[in-house]
């Protein structure tokens, strides 16, 4: 019998909750095969088998949280034994003893209570230690009246259907707002905005969108553009590539871009390291292959981790404008938007262009006006002048 432990998911991560289990005790499984969902504050995770063998054991239940180290399962290796039916009782004759979590069942033994008396909340009315808690608490307590519950506005008697569900935040959820919260209470957050004309980019991604996809098998996208200009204008304006770090400003001359993608609880921003190295077919694969796997809960926690620039896209939700909130240390993040074609004038006179709004927040307490405000207009040059991504001017 082998323990199935929780392995290291993170530098900064030490403990996991425990997703839903894929296999059922007694139920055999190969090598790889996942088991059991992690889900950790940046994502969820699926712990595959070290071995083929039969899940003898859950020790812990989905919901519970487990330290990196812990045991959470019990593994037989080789393959599964031949399941024995055994004769089935009358319902009269049946008194099975509910389940116990091991802490449960000791601190039960030491305090002289029957697993009958408690009430298990764990999977399938498994004891948890808490629920042993809180039934020694309730012994002590004095038995006192109930109050009748006051009337609720919300679900009056007469409208059975106005009803309210409570649903536990996950560690991800939890996490992005924590973040969020922490953008505005830590930093001195501006934004500033501007347009594209993506005329040129859309002209050119039809002339070479089929020649391209057909050579490296791939789309070719709004995105790399993007992160190619965004590289660029980095280069040329330093101070939105940097960090407050313990009282001084740390300039990255390395380019990490974070790239906002939509993932099952929320948006994750999986980070593209090295961009300026990267091809716009290479943007392009690792682009695809984040939001693919952010979809499936397959990201890898350390692909998550740092970045020094964030570029996120609303426009895939249809959003025109927005205010996007930076992603702490980081001092920047540029939001792009849904191209809609809009009345503009051109040389004295109003034409018809597939425009599209652009919004850079920045941390005002390293970057100045006049920083962002050029930053984001040498963003949309390169970007209206796509020929300039491959010259670099």
């Amino acid at each position: 019998m082998q323990e199935l432990k929780v392995p290291s998911v993170g530098e900064s991560i030490v403990e996991v909750e425990i997703g839903a289990w894929l296999k059922k005790e007694g139920e055999a499984f190969g090598a790889d095969e996942p088991l059991v969902e992690l889900i950790t504050d940046k994502a969820t995770l699926e712990l595959p088998a070290p071995f083929a063998g039969t899940l003898k054991k859950i020790l812990k239940a989905q919901g519970e949280t487990a330290r990196v180290g812990e045991a959470i399962a019990l593994l037989e290796e080789g393959k599964a034994e031949a399941q024995v039916q055994a004769p089935t009782q009358a319902p009269e004759e049946a008194s099975p003893e509910p389940l116990a979590m091991p802490a449960a069942e000791r601190l039960m033994r030491e305090a002289g209570v029957s697993p009958e008396e408690v009430v298990g909340t764990g999977l399938g009315g498994r004891i948890l230690k808490e629920d042993v808690e809180r039934h020694l608490e309730a012994r002590k307590a004095p038995p006192r009246p109930e109050p009748a519950p006051p009337p609720s506005p919300q679900a009056p008697t007469d409208r059975p259907w106005r009803v309210d569900e409570a649903v536990p935040m996950t560690p991800l959820r939890r996490r992005i707002a924590e973040r969020l919260l922490q953008a505005r209470q830590t930093t001195a957050m501006l934004t500033t905005f501007n347009e594209a004309d993506m005329s040129a980019v859309i002209a050119l991604r039809r002339e070479l969108g089929e020649a391209f996809q057909k050579k490296h098998g791939v789309k070719l996208g709004f995105m790399s553009f993007f992160v190619k200009a965004v590289v660029q204008a980095l280069k040329e304006i330093p101070e939105l590539n940097a960090e407050i770090r313990d009282g001084t400003i740390v300039y990255h001359r390395y380019y990490d871009i974070g790239i906002a993608v939509g993932g099952g609880e929320g948006l994750v921003v999986p980070v593209l390291r090295d961009a300026d190295r990267l091809s716009f077919a290479e943007i392009e694969r690792q682009i695809a292959d984040f939001a693919e796997r952010a979809r499936a809960r397959k990201l890898k926690p350390e692909e998550l981790m740092g970045g020094t620039f964030t570029i996120t896209n609303g426009g895939i939700y249809g959003s025109l404008n927005s205010t996007p909130l930076l992603n702490p240390p980081q001092v920047g993040i540029l939001g792009m938007h849904a191209i809609q074609e809009r009345p503009v004038a051109r040389e004295g006179q109003v034409v018809i262009r597939p425009m599209m709004y652009l919004a850079l927040s920045y941390d005002h307490r390293i970057v100045d006006g006049r920083e962002a405000v050029t930053f984001l207009r040498r963003v949309k040059e390169l970007i209206e002048n796509p020929a300039r991504l491959l010259l670099e001017v």
